[in-house]
């Protein structure tokens, strides 16, 4: 039965499954945070490409965290509930959906030759798609569970999101296509690829129906009230995985828009009227609710190069404002390898020249980052994907204030800042989407924009995008010069350097 409003606006619910913990939170129609609740995750620490998390702790701080996000809120009616889940993190689950295996996290690294088997088996279908297998990618997970745990009749492979989804209805819940996507499905066709599968020797019958993200799966069943405190009845609707879901919780969700997200590494992540093929594989395109498409990717640069004390890196941040531009240029990896805009394994961070000292490295150390970015940009430029207006940041190192107006100087652009920008935020985006009336006024974007409540706007100042032009064109040599960095995209992004 629909929950009544009685004196309150009705909220909506977001979770958000992450991997040191489960997040909550009860958002109104205008963004306002109604309340918060999250639970710590007692996963294994990951060693030698394994990592895994035991299915039941999900269930379990799930229910910890709504209950906190919910006490407290006077009764404030829940119209919807969704989840949304780490990309490609599965496990194998009996009929009832009951966990068979252990949860293989999305960083799990062990499925490198059933990576390698399946991306042979449907080397066409990927390259058309513009996707390729890796081993974190689900399917490749698949492969590895089916050969190791004999799946008993009736079973079933589940992301993580599916597990929590079908207990919170009492019974099988489908996947959404945003999960489903590193599992193989052809977002394009909508279907699962069986002639892979069977050429793979994956039962198709393991795999869970799929629908849209935004769509209803069921009602609150009596017993998930009980163990959550969510009122029975509230619609249930399929979420996203959590980059996408962070995008959402971003607002920009209008084609040409684009989210950079910054904590320990970086990930970009855009809005288009068409999917975005990249030849490289180095970005791929999840489908939106409304039926435009997500690009996005994520670089191995990021904050992690930085030291973790808050204080002294507000201090660092102040001296750094001196060094504009650094004498040195930094290439600042987080870890080996690269994967956006270009894809370099064997890649290492490095730094060009000496810097001054402590202040000055630090600059070369974020200025290097925002180097990154401003070429990350250049490359979906020329794939042909729009970039308009402004550029929203997310991820923690969006409370960093000189941060954040040292990028919108060096990408020379206008940058938005959400107040809450976060994962659950998104679901709850997408909970209102999947329970809205059907009218002009209820586009995802619209429903986006009213409830992302946006902290601050930082405008680049003068002359600030030119001055970073031999320091960027200096990063464009090198990375060219090691042999990571594609000649042609060298060249793109020197010759649309404006």
């Amino acid at each position: 039965m629909p929950v009544p409003d009685g004196d309150h606006p009705p909220g909506r619910l977001g979770i958000d499954l992450g991997t040191q913990s489960v997040r909550a939170l009860l958002a109104d129609p205008a963004g306002r945070v109604l309340g918060r609740g999250s639970a710590p995750l007692p996963g294994r620490r990951p060693s030698a490409g394994r990592h895994e998390q035991d299915p039941e702790d999900w269930w379990t701080a799930v229910r910890t965290a709504v209950r906190a996000a919910l006490d407290g809120t006077g009764g404030t009616p829940v119209r919807g509930v969704a989840v949304c889940s780490t990309s490609g993190t599965v496990l194998l689950a009996g009929p009832s959906g009951e966990p068979l295996t252990a949860g293989l996290m999305y960083d799990d690294g062990r499925a490198a030759a059933e990576a390698a088997e399946a991306q042979a088996a449907g080397a066409e279908l990927w390259d058309r798609l513009g996707v390729r297998i890796q081993p974190s990618w689900a399917l490749a997970k698949a492969l590895w569970l089916v050969r190791r745990h004999a799946p008993p009749p009736g079973a079933r492979l589940l992301h993580q999101a599916d597990l929590v989804t079908g207990r919170l209805i009492g019974g099988t819940a489908a996947t959404d296509s945003s999960h489903a996507l590193k599992t193989g499905y052809d977002l394009h066709a909508g279907r699962w690829p069986d002639e892979v599968f069977d050429a793979l020797g994956l039962d198709g019958t393991l795999l869970p129906d799929v629908v849209g993200p935004g769509t209803v799966l069921g009602e609150v069943c009596t017993a998930a009230a009980a163990a959550t405190g969510i009122p029975a009845g509230t619609p249930v609707i399929a979420g996203m995985t959590d980059g996408c879901a962070s995008q959402l919780g971003s607002g920009a969700l209008r084609v040409g828009r684009w989210n950079s997200v910054l904590g320990t590494t970086l990930v970009l992540k855009g809005v288009t009227a068409a999917p975005v093929r990249d030849p490289a594989g180095v970005m791929y395109s999840h489908r939106s609710p409304d039926g435009t498409w997500l690009p996005g990717g994520a670089s191995s640069v990021g904050a992690g190069v930085l030291p973790g004390d808050r204080d002294r890196l507000a201090a660092l941040d102040t001296a750094a404002a001196a060094f504009e531009p650094s004498t040195a240029v930094a290439y600042p990896l987080v870890s080996r390898g690269e994967r956006f805009p270009f894809l370099a394994p064997e890649a290492v961070g490095f730094v060009l020249g000496e810097p001054s000292g402590e202040a000055d490295r630090h600059a070369a150390l974020i200025q290097g980052v925002a180097l990154v970015e401003r070429l990350a940009l250049s490359y979906v430029q020329a794939l042909g994907a729009p970039v308009e207006g402004p550029v929203t940041f997310t991820g923690g190192a969006a409370r960093s204030a000189y941060w954040c107006r040292l990028r919108a100087d060096v990408l020379g652009r206008t940058a938005r800042i959400p107040e809450h920008a976060d994962a659950a935020l998104g679901m709850a985006i997408l909970a209102a989407y999947g329970t809205a009336a059907p009218d002009p006024g209820s586009s995802l974007a619209d429903i986006a924009e009213s409830m992302v409540r946006i902290r601050a706007t930082v405008e680049p100042r003068p002359g600030r995008f030119d001055r970073f032009a031999v320091p960027y064109r200096r990063l464009l040599d090198e990375l060219e010069r090691r042999g990571w960095l594609p000649a042609e995209v060298a060249a793109h992004a020197r010759a649309h350097d404006r």
